[in-house]
């Protein structure tokens, strides 16, 4: 590869084209993480016409030089972290309010980022307030909603176990792997070349062909698949496709300052595992709407009940995460309703996750919201993560003032202790 700006000359060069063969890897993903509705096609998430909600500065910027890290390798700082693991943005907000905001690799504040998983947790909070509207039912059987499915691996799964990704559906998620289901499955999305889109039949086609690999409801098994059928389910149950869902029951209420998009098949439906892409601004705006259990200016978006719950420390819930692969690095922790839980120094820590570094950290015992969006060079990273969460929370603990409390118990690979946030043990 030169070193020739991507996707540089008219036409660009051919070295430094970004196509759909390439565009998740590096260095092209750098490009393509911000330019996705030139590859692949794209659904608007219309903000609305109302006036943005107000992100105000603090008065007291943050300097993550100060923020002192426990790295997996050595004491380290906030900075280093974001120095570190290729940031293409980063926002942190303290009671609501701007402390640091910052833009890499010719990202700025309008511009989209794709967001990969964080993305289901968007979708988990539609199926939440379609719950509280009555026109879902998490403990009904996934055919009830989307009947062509009964004869697959999905035949007889709750709603529930979607949510919790508890099906027993055969999906590997192992991305170095070109033959997993996860990387057939972007074939049928448009994410890959390969498959005639349209003629495919696109991607809920394909998710009617997946078979079992065992009984619905035990280990939680990371399967992006299961928040594919749960969209399709909640757009069953609406009557609406994703993109407007979420125009209308959050981005608009949320007082997003920009729209958003999501990519789409070949036939139209959207990809509710990962294709969302939205600014960093407006993430924050997300995360301080579950910090504030789901009201925004006093007005309820996403039911409070339904993030409680997530909250709350299940006690079957993080049996079937204790057993599950992601216990040896996120110990302690659980996954509900689209969320990751993890138990943090001070608090439990809600998590929105996506590959290659993206991610909305959620510290109620700190009052905090942090997001970054980043190209990873590699999809998975066990160094990266741990880090960006212990520079995060060490971040909340800093602006909260509790630097000196329970500094020897972070998250991370390797037993932690269960720490008493202060959901825990309340349904």
């Amino acid at each position: 590869m030169s070193d020739r700006p991507l996707m540089s000359g008219f036409p660009p060069a051919e070295e430094s084209r970004v196509t759909l063969l390439n565009w998740q890897d590096p260095p092209f993903n750098r490009w393509s993480f911000q330019h996705l509705r030139e590859l692949i096609p794209t659904q608007r998430i219309s903000r609305g016409y109302g006036k943005p909600r107000p992100l105000p500065l603090h008065p007291v910027p943050l300097n993550p030089s100060d923020v002192e890290v426990q790295r997996l390798e050595g004491l380290g700082t906030l900075a280093d972290v974001l120095g570190d693991t290729w940031t293409d943005a980063v926002v942190i907000l303290h009671n609501g309010r701007i402390v640091l905001e910052g833009y890499g690799n010719g990202m700025a504040p309008d511009t989209p980022h794709l967001l990969m998983s964080v993305t289901k947790s968007v979708v988990g909070c539609i199926a939440g307030i379609l719950t509280e509207r009555g026109d879902l039912n998490p403990e009904m059987v996934v055919e009830y909603y989307v009947p062509e499915v009964a004869g697959s691996g999905y035949g007889g799964a709750r709603v529930r176990d979607l949510l919790d990704m508890r099906t027993g559906v055969a999906f590997s998620e192992e991305y170095t792997n070109p033959d997993a289901e996860v990387r057939v499955m972007e074939r049928y999305m448009g994410w890959r070349p390969g498959l005639s889109p349209g003629e495919n039949g696109g991607m809920y086609a394909y998710l009617a062909t997946l078979g079992s690999a065992g009984p619905h409801g035990g280990t939680f098994v990371y399967r992006s698949a299961d928040t594919d059928m749960l969209g399709w389910v909640c757009e069953r149950a609406a009557g609406t496709r994703m993109a407007d869902l979420v125009s209308t029951l959050i981005w608009h209420p949320l007082g997003a300052e920009f729209n958003a998009e999501i990519t789409c098949d070949g036939v139209g439906s959207a990809i509710h595992d990962g294709g969302m892409s939205a600014t960093a601004r407006d993430m924050a705006r997300f995360g301080q709407l579950l910090l504030e259990d789901g009201f925004v200016d006093g007005m309820p978006v996403v039911p409070s009940r339904w993030l409680g719950a997530a909250r709350a420390l299940d006690p079957d819930i993080r049996g079937a995460f204790a057993s599950s692969d992601s216990e040896p690095v996120l110990t302690g922790g659980w996954y509900r309703n689209q969320f990751w839980f993890v138990p943090g120094a001070v608090g439990d820590l809600q998590l929105c996750l996506g590959i290659h570094g993206q991610m909305v950290l959620v510290d109620r015992a700190t009052r905090t919201v942090s997001v970054k969006m980043s190209t990873w060079p590699t999809a998975q990273s066990a160094a990266y993560l741990i880090d960006t969460i212990r520079g995060f929370a060490a971040a909340g603990r800093h602006l909260a003032g509790l630097n000196g409390r329970a500094n020897d118990r972070m998250v991370g690979t390797g037993p932690i202790g269960v720490v008493e946030g202060r959901e825990r043990g309340h349904g």
